[in-house]
């Protein structure tokens, strides 16, 4: 181990980015608490991803902030508010900070609100050079399709921090699974039908007549979930379930939604936070999985999936609105249902990614 981290005994981890990117920082956390014995591990979240904060049950703390760098479109720079940031982090008082991004982010602005705090340890990886803001990186750059999760962990592999085990966790309290059991008659599968960008949204009202089509062979009950604003936009896709559906729209925190999710013998879902909740819980997963990003970046890795997609030229285009009317997504839903009956008469074995072809 680097000398200068084997003393780290105050630290700041920053991913200010969404759930699912919050989720995934899980294996790099435990790793760093168990390599650093006694360290005080305090993670900086923005207000989306400090809904994750109560799966991981690594971080000591939490602080939640709006970076403007983070912001689609940029936010509007107001230098009281980042000189508050940097009197925060000041503050503190720690002794390091790792700054998790993924491979089209830059660390540099977090790093230079560190270096400002005081903030003597700073790792972190970037394709451009701003020399003095990073104390620590990789010798070499991560390839662009390298998973989420091997993307942290080599940044603490870069100082000689231990990693034993590669693999996504969540904490699921008793509470929230109790929760989960009453709001939803068991066996079911689980139906997650939005993403946080149309480009990577299957249509509902397909994901909803697959979901049908599974429950029909299966005596499966259908759990809808999603947030309270999701509600206008799902009524076709509830007409469609019919009796077998289950609208927990806007019903759920984190918490009750990870318990849901390792409840369902079932997950159908984009790729969304859903996914890594899944992989955490070892819940069988179906992905309609969009051509915006590299499968290997973010697929799940330790639990049975099928991940479906049409081949498109396009493939990654790394978009938020899709320009050719998703024909990467352009599946029936008789095809899902085969794949997600296929998924559940396999369960137990290992997890496999496929492309569905036209």
């Amino acid at each position: 181990m680097n000398g200068d981290w084997a003393n780290v005994r105050n630290l700041l981890v920053m991913r200010l980015d969404n759930i699912g990117d919050v989720v995934m920082t899980g294996p790099a956390l435990r790793a760093l608490k168990e390599a650093l014995p006694g360290v005080r591990l305090t993670l900086m979240v923005s207000p989306a991803g400090a809904n994750a904060a109560p799966l991981l049950p690594w971080v000591d703390d939490v602080i939640v902030w709006r970076a403007m760098w983070q912001q689609l479109g940029g936010g509007t720079f107001d230098p009281a508010r980042e000189a508050e940031l940097i009197g925060l982090l000041r503050e503190r008082n720690f002794d390091a900070a790792v700054l998790l991004t993924s491979f089209s982010q830059t660390p540099h602005p977090a790093a230079l609100a560190c270096l400002l705090a005081g903030i003597p340890l700073r790792l972190g990886e970037s394709k451009e050079r701003a020399p003095g803001l990073l104390t620590h990186e990789p010798l070499s750059p991560t390839p662009e399709a390298e998973h989420q999760v091997e993307r942290n962990l080599r940044l603490l592999e870069a100082v000689g921090l231990p990693v034993r085990d590669r693999a996504l966790e969540v904490y699921v309290s008793d509470q929230a699974r109790q929760q989960a059991a009453a709001l939803v008659p068991y066996p079911y599968l689980l139906l997650n039908p939005f993403a946080s960008c149309s480009a990577r949204t299957y249509p509902p009202e397909r994901a909803a007549r697959a979901a049908r089509l599974i429950a029909e062979q299966t005596g499966l009950r259908v759990a809808v979930t999603g947030v309270e604003k999701d509600r206008e936009r799902s009524r076709d896709l509830l007409a469609e379930l019919g009796p077998v559906g289950v609208d927990l729209l806007g019903r759920t925190d984190l918490p009750t939604f990870a318990a849901l999710i390792d409840g369902a013998r079932l997950v159908l879902t984009n790729n969304t936070s859903a996914l890594h909740l899944g992989d955490a819980v070892r819940t069988p997963l179906l992905v309609t999985y969009s051509g915006t990003e590299y499968e290997s970046q973010w697929r799940p890795r330790s639990t049975s999936a099928l991940l479906l997609r049409r081949p498109t030229p396009c493939h990654p285009c790394y978009a938020f609105q899709c320009p050719f009317n998703l024909e990467c997504l352009d599946i029936s839903p008789e095809e899902v249902a085969r794949a997600g009956l296929e998924l559940l008469g396999r369960v137990g074995t290992s997890h496999e990614a496929v492309a569905v072809s036209g």
